[in-house]
């Protein structure tokens, strides 16, 4: 990540060796925010609410106050407490916390030890996606060196604070992406979410008090203690403070990680990314990784990048990851590979979800294979519409919603395959 707004994210940076290392790092600034607490012994309650003011909000999908977030955490309760960074990027068209790790690890690992500093945490754990090697590597070098360095440890810099920080590795579960089940995860458990109440502020990681943030949403923190929460919120928009980065796949000519400020027209975003492939024609936009509602094109064109900016136009910002779709895009075939990902991804935990979403996928799968009947459209949506609200974790949100935005506002491409099969039959 950056400290300054409105860039392009270039990774590794431009003209810089091997930024992934302790030096680098501390060229940048590095450790300053870290080791000014320490020596200051910097007030919890003060830490926290620098971030709450910072407008600083949760970069994996849910968008909550991170400040507000870290304040739930019982911090004068006895015992211990953990803070974990949820780095189990699984969900579709997400790839910026993959880069975070692989090129600034350093700044994941100062993010984390400020805010176990600042909910009373002495120990973190980073779930690292299982898929990630390089990430997990360079995180784990990275820790090597801050250990070496005095930064994680017992009596750090003499201040009579302790912290320290291990990663663990996923086995490649989408699941373990929601953090109750991640906790399971991490606990050697099968990944399978839990029922809340109680949360996991109160019982989390080993039945302790736990935080969990996304690590785009740790990695945020340094930059925000180290340069003011001002400095932060004025690069973004009023609810939405700061850069976010957004991962830009699909039809552009220059896909890749972009970190802008929060409100940047999403077609200025589309410039950035070199605009839509080979000259075509915007057809869509899922603007928030596959589980957010799709969006026309021409009513993105008029949409900001923001949480409020997006729930207007009806979709959502989710972990920023805009899938880009041109004129020649199946509607159809979409839909069909994202239900099939909910369907594998499903645990099976709950029954709606276990249940509904191979429903889904094995309509979707019969229209697209000239078999659909036209009473299929209308039981997707009655199918979608029994998932939602009713699992206990978000997974079967994530699989109804695809389905529910592309039936609003693509039906008709639904309706012509199957009329196009009745014909042919």
């Amino acid at each position: 990540m950056t400290t300054q707004g409105q860039v392009r994210v270039c990774l590794p940076p431009e003209g810089i060796d091997a930024p992934w290392t302790l030096d680098s790092y501390r060229a940048r600034g590095g450790y300053d925010a870290w080791e000014k607490v320490l020596k200051e012994k910097t007030s919890r309650e003060d830490l926290i609410e620098v971030i709450k003011a910072s407008g600083l909000r949760g970069r994996g999908g849910a968008g909550f106050p991170t400040g507000l977030k870290l304040s739930f955490m019982p911090r004068d309760a006895a015992g211990q407490k953990y803070i974990v960074c949820n780095s189990d990027e699984s969900e579709p068209g997400t790839f910026k916390d993959r880069d975070i790790l692989r090129f600034n690890p350093h700044q994941v690992i100062e993010g984390m030890a400020l805010a176990g500093y600042a909910i009373g945490a002495t120990v973190g754990y980073n779930y690292i996606r299982g898929e990630y090697y390089e990430p997990w590597s360079r995180f784990e070098q990275a820790l090597i060196e801050a250990r070496e360095a005095g930064l994680l440890g017992a009596d750090l810099l003499g201040s009579g604070i302790e912290f320290e920080l291990h990663s663990q590795r996923g086995a490649g579960a989408y699941i373990c992406g929601e953090e109750t089940a991640l906790l399971e995860s991490l606990e050697g458990k099968k990944g399978q979410p839990r029922f809340k109440p109680p949360f996991p502020a109160q019982v989390g990681a080993f039945g302790k008090p736990t935080t969990i943030n996304n690590t785009e949403t740790l990695a945020s923190i340094p930059p925000i203690i180290r340069n003011g929460a001002q400095w932060f919120s004025g690069m973004g928009v009023a609810n939405a403070g700061g850069t976010k980065i957004f991962s830009v796949s699909g039809h552009v000519n220059r896909p890749g990680n972009y970190e802008v400020p929060l409100g940047l027209p999403f077609k200025d975003l589309l410039e950035m990314a070199g605009g839509v492939l080979n000259g075509g024609r915007l057809k869509a936009v899922i603007p928030g990784g596959s589980s957010v509602p799709v969006v026309p094109g021409d009513l993105m064109m008029t949409a900001t990048m923001d949480y409020d900016g997006l729930s207007k136009i009806g979709s959502a910002l989710g972990a920023g990851s805009v899938i880009v779709m041109d004129h020649t895009t199946c509607m159809v075939s979409v839909l069909e590979r994202i239900s099939y990902f909910y369907y594998v991804e499903s645990c099976g935990q709950c029954t709606p979800c276990r249940e509904g979403t191979g429903w889904l996928y094995r309509m979707l799968n019969r229209i697209r294979c000239g078999e659909g009947l036209p009473s299929d459209i209308d039981q997707l949506k009655s199918v979608a519409d029994r998932i939602e609200g009713r699992t206990i974790c978000a997974l079967g949100d994530a699989a109804a919603w695809p389905v529910q935005s592309f039936l609003k506002h693509f039906r008709h491409e639904f309706e012509a395959m199957v009329s196009s099969n009745q014909k042919v039959a």
